[in-house]
Protein backbone atom coordinates (compact mmCIF):
# COMPACT_ATOMS: atom_id res chain seq x y z
CA UNK A 1 0.00 0.00 0.00
CA UNK A 2 1.22 3.75 -0.78
CA UNK A 3 1.83 5.63 1.95
CA UNK A 4 0.18 8.85 1.61
CA UNK A 5 1.99 12.02 1.85
CA UNK A 6 -0.70 15.07 2.79
CA UNK A 7 0.73 18.71 2.86
CA UNK A 8 -0.77 21.37 5.30
CA UNK A 9 0.03 24.73 3.66
CA UNK A 10 -1.30 27.91 5.95
CA UNK A 11 -0.53 31.49 5.01
CA UNK A 12 0.81 32.85 8.39
CA UNK A 13 -1.39 35.69 9.89
CA UNK A 14 -3.13 35.78 7.00
CA UNK A 15 -5.20 38.89 7.57
CA UNK A 16 -2.08 40.90 9.40
CA UNK A 17 0.25 40.09 6.81
CA UNK A 18 -1.93 41.19 3.63
CA UNK A 19 -2.00 44.36 5.29
CA UNK A 20 1.73 44.62 5.89
CA UNK A 21 2.15 43.42 2.66
CA UNK A 22 0.22 46.60 0.98
CA UNK A 23 1.89 49.24 3.58
CA UNK A 24 4.96 48.97 3.79
CA UNK A 25 4.82 51.42 6.82
CA UNK A 26 3.59 48.47 8.73
CA UNK A 27 5.99 45.75 8.32
CA UNK A 28 8.09 45.09 11.47
CA UNK A 29 5.24 46.84 13.44
CA UNK A 30 2.61 45.04 15.90
CA UNK A 31 -0.77 45.57 13.72
CA UNK A 32 -4.38 44.30 14.92
CA UNK A 33 -6.39 43.96 12.19
CA UNK A 34 -10.47 44.37 13.60
CA UNK A 35 -12.86 47.29 14.55
CA UNK A 36 -11.02 50.49 16.10
CA UNK A 37 -14.06 51.36 18.49
CA UNK A 38 -14.68 49.94 21.97
CA UNK A 39 -16.63 47.09 21.09
CA UNK A 40 -14.41 46.02 18.66
CA UNK A 41 -12.71 42.54 18.52
CA UNK A 42 -9.36 41.44 17.37
CA UNK A 43 -9.89 39.66 13.90
CA UNK A 44 -6.30 39.15 13.37
CA UNK A 45 -2.68 40.01 15.23
CA UNK A 46 1.19 40.54 13.41
CA UNK A 47 3.71 38.15 15.20
CA UNK A 48 4.97 41.97 16.29
CA UNK A 49 1.51 42.01 18.26
CA UNK A 50 1.55 38.05 19.50
CA UNK A 51 4.62 38.66 21.27
CA UNK A 52 2.01 40.14 23.75
CA UNK A 53 0.13 37.60 24.06
CA UNK A 54 -2.54 39.27 21.39
CA UNK A 55 -4.26 36.65 19.85
CA UNK A 56 -7.55 36.75 17.30
CA UNK A 57 -11.21 37.17 18.89
CA UNK A 58 -9.75 39.47 21.56
CA UNK A 59 -11.35 42.45 22.67
CA UNK A 60 -9.58 44.91 21.11
CA UNK A 61 -9.94 47.50 24.25
CA UNK A 62 -8.04 44.37 25.91
CA UNK A 63 -5.38 43.86 23.01
CA UNK A 64 -4.61 47.14 22.88
CA UNK A 65 -3.96 47.65 26.80
CA UNK A 66 -1.53 44.07 26.54
CA UNK A 67 0.36 45.96 23.13
CA UNK A 68 -0.01 50.26 23.59
CA UNK A 69 2.09 50.41 20.09
CA UNK A 70 0.04 48.53 18.40
CA UNK A 71 -1.34 49.98 14.94
CA UNK A 72 -5.14 49.11 14.43
CA UNK A 73 -6.68 48.84 10.53
CA UNK A 74 -9.92 48.15 8.86
CA UNK A 75 -10.57 44.72 7.53
CA UNK A 76 -10.23 44.90 3.30
CA UNK A 77 -12.02 42.15 2.79
CA UNK A 78 -11.47 42.43 -1.22
CA UNK A 79 -7.51 42.18 -0.94
CA UNK A 80 -8.02 39.26 1.17
CA UNK A 81 -10.45 37.41 -0.96
CA UNK A 82 -8.24 38.22 -3.95
CA UNK A 83 -4.77 36.82 -1.93
CA UNK A 84 -7.19 33.84 -1.41
CA UNK A 85 -7.85 33.21 -4.71
CA UNK A 86 -4.21 33.88 -5.64
CA UNK A 87 -2.61 31.19 -2.99
CA UNK A 88 -5.63 28.51 -4.24
CA UNK A 89 -4.66 28.79 -7.68
CA UNK A 90 -0.83 27.84 -6.75
CA UNK A 91 -2.27 24.81 -4.62
CA UNK A 92 -4.06 23.84 -7.60
CA UNK A 93 -0.74 23.44 -9.94
CA UNK A 94 0.56 20.83 -7.52
CA UNK A 95 -2.75 18.68 -6.69
CA UNK A 96 -6.12 18.27 -8.16
CA UNK A 97 -6.21 17.01 -4.32
CA UNK A 98 -6.89 20.53 -2.84
CA UNK A 99 -9.15 20.83 0.78
CA UNK A 100 -9.79 24.07 1.76
CA UNK A 101 -10.60 24.76 5.36
CA UNK A 102 -10.60 28.24 5.05
CA UNK A 103 -9.73 31.36 2.81
CA UNK A 104 -5.74 30.63 4.33
CA UNK A 105 -5.60 27.29 5.17
CA UNK A 106 -5.73 23.92 2.87
CA UNK A 107 -4.58 20.27 2.65
CA UNK A 108 -2.85 18.88 -0.42
CA UNK A 109 -2.75 14.98 -1.36
CA UNK A 110 0.79 14.98 -3.17
CA UNK A 111 0.91 11.16 -2.80
CA UNK A 112 2.18 9.30 -6.28
CA UNK A 113 3.60 12.74 -7.71
CA UNK A 114 7.64 12.03 -7.34
CA UNK A 115 8.37 11.64 -10.20
CA UNK A 116 6.49 14.51 -11.38
CA UNK A 117 7.25 16.96 -8.96
CA UNK A 118 10.00 15.88 -6.75
CA UNK A 119 9.89 14.65 -2.93
CA UNK A 120 7.65 16.35 -0.46
CA UNK A 121 10.03 18.63 1.18
CA UNK A 122 10.69 19.84 -2.88
CA UNK A 123 7.06 20.47 -3.34
CA UNK A 124 6.58 22.57 0.12
CA UNK A 125 9.37 24.68 -0.80
CA UNK A 126 8.61 25.25 -4.19
CA UNK A 127 4.80 26.73 -2.59
CA UNK A 128 6.29 28.47 0.03
CA UNK A 129 8.68 29.83 -2.99
CA UNK A 130 5.64 30.51 -5.19
CA UNK A 131 3.53 31.97 -2.43
CA UNK A 132 6.10 34.72 -1.65
CA UNK A 133 6.54 35.21 -5.49
CA UNK A 134 3.01 35.64 -6.42
CA UNK A 135 1.12 36.05 -3.67
CA UNK A 136 3.86 38.21 -1.84
CA UNK A 137 2.88 36.44 1.77
CA UNK A 138 4.54 33.35 3.61
CA UNK A 139 3.17 30.26 4.27
CA UNK A 140 3.59 27.65 6.69
CA UNK A 141 4.01 23.92 5.49
CA UNK A 142 3.16 20.27 7.34
CA UNK A 143 4.32 16.97 5.53
CA UNK A 144 2.50 13.92 7.49
CA UNK A 145 0.70 10.66 5.79
CA UNK A 146 -2.24 11.81 7.75
CA UNK A 147 -5.00 14.94 7.64
CA UNK A 148 -4.59 15.47 11.61
CA UNK A 149 -0.81 15.26 12.10
CA UNK A 150 0.11 17.15 8.86
CA UNK A 151 -2.03 20.30 10.31
CA UNK A 152 -0.18 19.92 13.60
CA UNK A 153 3.01 20.12 11.61
CA UNK A 154 2.42 23.26 10.04
CA UNK A 155 1.81 25.29 13.20
CA UNK A 156 4.63 23.76 15.35
CA UNK A 157 7.27 25.65 13.80
CA UNK A 158 5.70 29.00 12.69
CA UNK A 159 5.88 31.45 10.97
CA UNK A 160 7.85 30.64 8.07
CA UNK A 161 7.63 27.06 8.88
CA UNK A 162 8.36 23.61 7.40
CA UNK A 163 7.85 20.45 8.88
CA UNK A 164 7.82 16.54 8.27
CA UNK A 165 6.55 13.89 9.89
CA UNK A 166 7.94 10.30 8.52
CA UNK A 167 5.41 7.91 8.80
CA UNK A 168 7.50 5.73 11.52
CA UNK A 169 7.71 8.96 13.73
CA UNK A 170 4.44 9.73 13.93
CA UNK A 171 3.69 8.25 17.38
CA UNK A 172 7.33 10.26 19.06
CA UNK A 173 5.84 13.83 17.18
CA UNK A 174 2.87 13.10 18.94
CA UNK A 175 3.01 11.69 22.19
CA UNK A 176 5.11 14.53 23.85
CA UNK A 177 2.31 17.31 22.77
CA UNK A 178 -0.42 18.33 24.97
CA UNK A 179 -3.59 17.30 24.91
CA UNK A 180 -5.19 20.45 23.46
CA UNK A 181 -3.25 19.50 20.24
CA UNK A 182 -6.15 17.23 19.76
CA UNK A 183 -8.96 17.99 17.38
CA UNK A 184 -12.26 18.30 19.15
CA UNK A 185 -9.98 19.04 22.74
CA UNK A 186 -11.67 22.85 23.78
CA UNK A 187 -11.51 23.85 27.46
CA UNK A 188 -14.28 21.59 28.75
CA UNK A 189 -12.72 18.55 27.37
CA UNK A 190 -9.21 19.68 28.39
CA UNK A 191 -10.40 20.14 32.00
CA UNK A 192 -12.30 15.95 32.02
CA UNK A 193 -8.67 14.82 30.59
CA UNK A 194 -6.65 16.24 33.39
CA UNK A 195 -9.31 15.11 36.05
CA UNK A 196 -8.38 11.41 34.43
CA UNK A 197 -4.82 12.63 34.69
CA UNK A 198 -4.24 12.57 30.75
CA UNK A 199 -2.29 15.87 30.08
CA UNK A 200 -0.69 14.71 26.27
CA UNK A 201 -1.53 12.92 23.78
CA UNK A 202 0.53 9.88 25.08
CA UNK A 203 -1.04 10.06 28.17
CA UNK A 204 -4.22 9.67 25.77
CA UNK A 205 -2.95 7.07 23.77
CA UNK A 206 -1.74 4.98 26.81
CA UNK A 207 -5.41 5.13 28.53
CA UNK A 208 -7.65 2.02 28.53
CA UNK A 209 -9.65 2.76 25.26
CA UNK A 210 -13.35 1.53 27.33
CA UNK A 211 -12.69 3.69 30.30
CA UNK A 212 -11.88 6.53 27.93
CA UNK A 213 -14.96 6.05 26.03
CA UNK A 214 -16.90 5.44 29.23
CA UNK A 215 -15.59 8.62 31.10
CA UNK A 216 -15.65 10.74 27.53
CA UNK A 217 -18.91 9.18 25.65
CA UNK A 218 -18.50 5.99 22.94
CA UNK A 219 -17.76 8.68 20.22
CA UNK A 220 -15.83 11.13 21.48
CA UNK A 221 -13.80 8.73 23.43
CA UNK A 222 -13.18 6.54 20.09
CA UNK A 223 -12.12 10.08 18.20
CA UNK A 224 -9.38 11.10 20.25
CA UNK A 225 -8.46 8.00 21.23
CA UNK A 226 -7.73 6.70 17.19
CA UNK A 227 -6.33 10.21 16.63
CA UNK A 228 -3.88 9.98 19.82
CA UNK A 229 -2.50 6.41 18.18
CA UNK A 230 -2.00 8.61 15.37
CA UNK A 231 -5.20 6.91 13.00
CA UNK A 232 -6.80 9.19 10.70
CA UNK A 233 -8.28 7.49 7.18
CA UNK A 234 -9.69 10.88 5.99
CA UNK A 235 -9.03 11.54 2.71
CA UNK A 236 -8.61 15.11 0.93
CA UNK A 237 -11.57 15.95 -0.63
CA UNK A 238 -11.02 17.33 -3.98
CA UNK A 239 -13.21 19.92 -6.13
CA UNK A 240 -13.08 22.47 -3.36
CA UNK A 241 -16.01 24.57 -4.14
CA UNK A 242 -15.51 28.61 -3.68
CA UNK A 243 -14.82 30.22 -0.28
CA UNK A 244 -17.99 31.68 1.04
CA UNK A 245 -18.28 35.39 0.97
CA UNK A 246 -20.01 37.48 4.10
CA UNK A 247 -19.98 40.76 6.17
CA UNK A 248 -20.07 41.42 10.16
CA UNK A 249 -20.41 44.40 12.23
CA UNK A 250 -19.85 44.53 15.56
CA UNK A 251 -22.18 47.71 17.20
CA UNK A 252 -20.93 50.23 18.80
CA UNK A 253 -23.68 49.29 21.85
CA UNK A 254 -25.81 46.27 21.95
CA UNK A 255 -29.21 46.93 19.96
CA UNK A 256 -32.69 45.14 19.89
CA UNK A 257 -34.40 47.15 17.58
CA UNK A 258 -35.01 45.32 14.61
CA UNK A 259 -35.58 47.65 12.20
CA UNK A 260 -31.55 49.28 12.67
CA UNK A 261 -30.62 45.69 12.67
CA UNK A 262 -32.62 45.22 9.31
CA UNK A 263 -30.73 48.26 7.79
CA UNK A 264 -27.24 46.83 8.58
CA UNK A 265 -28.58 43.76 6.97
CA UNK A 266 -29.73 44.79 3.78
CA UNK A 267 -25.78 46.79 3.60
CA UNK A 268 -24.23 43.63 4.12
CA UNK A 269 -26.41 42.02 2.03
CA UNK A 270 -25.86 44.66 -0.70
CA UNK A 271 -21.96 44.46 -0.24
CA UNK A 272 -22.30 40.37 -0.48
CA UNK A 273 -23.75 40.37 -3.66
CA UNK A 274 -21.72 42.94 -5.18
CA UNK A 275 -18.89 40.82 -4.03
CA UNK A 276 -21.15 37.54 -5.52
CA UNK A 277 -21.15 39.71 -9.16
CA UNK A 278 -17.55 40.72 -9.01
CA UNK A 279 -16.61 37.20 -8.40
CA UNK A 280 -18.99 35.91 -11.46
CA UNK A 281 -20.88 33.83 -8.62
CA UNK A 282 -24.22 32.94 -7.25
CA UNK A 283 -25.31 31.47 -3.64
CA UNK A 284 -27.01 28.61 -3.27
CA UNK A 285 -27.29 29.17 0.94
CA UNK A 286 -27.52 32.31 2.69
CA UNK A 287 -26.39 32.51 6.41
CA UNK A 288 -27.04 35.03 9.15
CA UNK A 289 -24.70 35.03 12.19
CA UNK A 290 -25.97 37.21 15.35
CA UNK A 291 -24.19 37.53 18.30
CA UNK A 292 -26.12 38.54 21.78
CA UNK A 293 -25.08 40.59 24.58
CA UNK A 294 -23.95 37.67 26.41
CA UNK A 295 -21.59 36.96 23.71
CA UNK A 296 -24.09 33.91 23.18
CA UNK A 297 -23.73 33.12 19.18
CA UNK A 298 -26.23 31.49 16.85
CA UNK A 299 -26.36 30.74 12.93
CA UNK A 300 -28.98 30.00 10.96
CA UNK A 301 -29.06 29.28 7.02
CA UNK A 302 -31.46 28.59 4.38
CA UNK A 303 -30.86 27.27 0.54
CA UNK A 304 -32.67 29.39 -1.61
CA UNK A 305 -34.58 28.05 -4.51
CA UNK A 306 -32.46 28.80 -6.88
CA UNK A 307 -28.97 30.54 -6.44
CA UNK A 308 -28.96 34.31 -6.95
CA UNK A 309 -26.32 37.10 -6.38
CA UNK A 310 -29.07 39.81 -6.17
CA UNK A 311 -29.61 41.00 -3.05
CA UNK A 312 -33.29 41.31 -2.48
CA UNK A 313 -33.62 38.05 -2.80
CA UNK A 314 -30.68 37.26 -0.41
CA UNK A 315 -32.25 39.90 2.20
CA UNK A 316 -35.37 38.69 1.80
CA UNK A 317 -34.42 35.03 3.91
CA UNK A 318 -31.79 36.92 6.10
CA UNK A 319 -34.80 38.80 6.97
CA UNK A 320 -37.03 35.93 7.83
CA UNK A 321 -34.42 33.86 9.74
CA UNK A 322 -33.83 37.19 11.76
CA UNK A 323 -37.67 37.45 12.80
CA UNK A 324 -37.94 34.60 13.96
CA UNK A 325 -35.19 35.11 16.88
CA UNK A 326 -36.02 37.02 20.22
CA UNK A 327 -34.84 40.46 19.66
CA UNK A 328 -37.53 43.02 18.78
CA UNK A 329 -37.99 45.25 21.76
CA UNK A 330 -41.20 46.37 20.40
CA UNK A 331 -42.57 42.91 20.84
CA UNK A 332 -41.36 42.38 24.27
CA UNK A 333 -38.47 40.35 23.44
CA UNK A 334 -35.68 40.82 25.55
CA UNK A 335 -32.11 39.27 23.79
CA UNK A 336 -30.04 42.53 22.49
CA UNK A 337 -27.90 41.91 19.68
CA UNK A 338 -23.73 43.05 19.54
CA UNK A 339 -22.97 42.02 16.39
CA UNK A 340 -24.41 40.72 13.23
CA UNK A 341 -23.21 39.41 9.98
CA UNK A 342 -24.44 37.78 6.62
CA UNK A 343 -22.50 35.39 3.96
CA UNK A 344 -23.02 33.97 1.09
CA UNK A 345 -21.93 30.08 0.70
CA UNK A 346 -22.58 26.62 -1.54
CA UNK A 347 -21.38 28.85 -4.71
CA UNK A 348 -21.68 28.15 -8.21
CA UNK A 349 -20.12 29.66 -11.22
CA UNK A 350 -22.52 32.53 -12.42
CA UNK A 351 -22.60 31.34 -15.98
CA UNK A 352 -23.68 27.24 -14.81
CA UNK A 353 -26.84 26.82 -16.89
CA UNK A 354 -30.38 27.19 -15.53
CA UNK A 355 -33.49 25.94 -16.82
CA UNK A 356 -34.92 28.89 -18.29
CA UNK A 357 -38.62 30.40 -16.83
CA UNK A 358 -40.53 33.04 -15.19
CA UNK A 359 -37.67 32.67 -12.09
CA UNK A 360 -35.26 32.73 -14.26
CA UNK A 361 -35.96 36.06 -16.03
CA UNK A 362 -36.89 37.50 -13.00
CA UNK A 363 -33.35 36.72 -11.75
CA UNK A 364 -31.85 37.98 -14.25
CA UNK A 365 -33.95 41.35 -14.02
CA UNK A 366 -32.49 41.49 -10.55
CA UNK A 367 -29.22 41.15 -11.29
CA UNK A 368 -28.95 43.22 -14.44
CA UNK A 369 -30.11 45.99 -12.06
CA UNK A 370 -27.34 45.20 -9.57
CA UNK A 371 -24.74 44.91 -11.94
CA UNK A 372 -25.81 48.74 -13.49
CA UNK A 373 -25.16 49.93 -9.83
CA UNK A 374 -21.67 47.85 -9.58
CA UNK A 375 -20.76 50.08 -12.61
CA UNK A 376 -21.86 53.15 -11.08
CA UNK A 377 -20.28 52.63 -7.38
CA UNK A 378 -16.57 51.56 -9.60
CA UNK A 379 -17.18 54.90 -11.16
CA UNK A 380 -18.41 56.93 -8.67
CA UNK A 381 -17.15 55.23 -5.77
CA UNK A 382 -19.82 54.18 -3.09
CA UNK A 383 -20.87 57.45 -2.25
CA UNK A 384 -22.13 57.67 -5.74
CA UNK A 385 -25.17 55.30 -5.47
CA UNK A 386 -26.57 53.75 -2.20
CA UNK A 387 -30.17 53.26 -0.17
CA UNK A 388 -31.34 55.76 1.93
CA UNK A 389 -32.05 53.03 4.62
CA UNK A 390 -28.31 52.90 4.86
CA UNK A 391 -27.72 56.49 5.75
CA UNK A 392 -29.78 56.24 8.85
CA UNK A 393 -28.01 53.31 10.00
CA UNK A 394 -24.90 55.14 10.09
CA UNK A 395 -26.27 58.33 11.56
CA UNK A 396 -27.82 56.11 14.36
Amino acid sequence: MVERQILHVDLDAFFASVEQRDAPELRGKPVLVGGAGGRGVVAAASYEARVFGVRSAMPMAEALRRCPEAIVVSPTMGRYQEASTEFFAILDDFSPLVEGLSVDEAFVDITGTERLLGGPRDVALAIKRRVVDEVGLVASVGIAPTKFVAKIASDIRKPDGLCIVEPDDVLTFLHALPVKRLWGVGAVAQEKLAKLGLHTIGDVANYPQHILEKKLGKNSGAHLGALARGQDSRSVTGGREAVSIGHEQTFESDRDDLEYIENILLAQCDKVARRLRKHDYRARTIVLKIRFADFNQVTRRQTLDDPSSDSRVLFERIRSLLRALPIDASKGRSGKVRLCGVSAANLEERDAPRQLGFAEAERARGEALGDVMDQIQDRFGNAGLGRASHTKAKKE
